[in-house]
């Protein structure tokens, strides 16, 4: 089961991360999940929400350069060995992965990953029992 994502395009400029944050407050949607990845030039967020078809929206709305993309979010055991034994899965099955990120709280960390094939690393996850998550299992986790 795979969620969406956005990826958003992000000027290296001072203040422009607060400004896009700013649109999703005014808009009462909540950040789940995020990342930046930064080059000297540019940088790229990728967020998952409360509410990603609006939030994407209203992104474009805003002339905000955006992407909505799909993703495995997968819950682990937040213990050592969890992240290295999931991701095997992928690499044993020569699934390539594009980029991952992950967070933690109490007993458990989600991994959030992206592949060049999606529906392959779908079957992987559900084939070794990785417990896959739908959006609205993310939000109310």
């Amino acid at each position: 089961m795979t969620i969406n994502q956005i990826s958003i395009f992000l000027e290296n400029k001072f203040g422009r991360l607060s400004e896009i944050l700013s649109i999703l407050r005014h808009e009462n949607i909540r950040v789940i999940a995020a990342t930046v990845a930064d080059t000297s030039d540019y940088g790229i967020l990728r967020i998952i929400t409360t509410d990603q078809q609006k939030a994407y929206q209203k992104l474009i709305e805003n002339k905000v350069s955006a992407n909505m993309n799909e993703v495995l979010a997968i819950s682990i055991d937040s213990k050592i060995g969890q992240l290295s034994e999931s991701i095997d899965k992928f690499t044993q099955a020569g699934i390539t992965i594009e980029y991952m990120y992950c967070f933690s709280f109490n007993q458990k960390s989600i991994m959030v990953l992206r592949s060049s094939n999606m529906m392959q690393a779908n079957e992987v996850a559900q084939k070794n029992n990785l417990n896959t998550l739908s959006e609205a299992e993310l939000i109310n986790f």
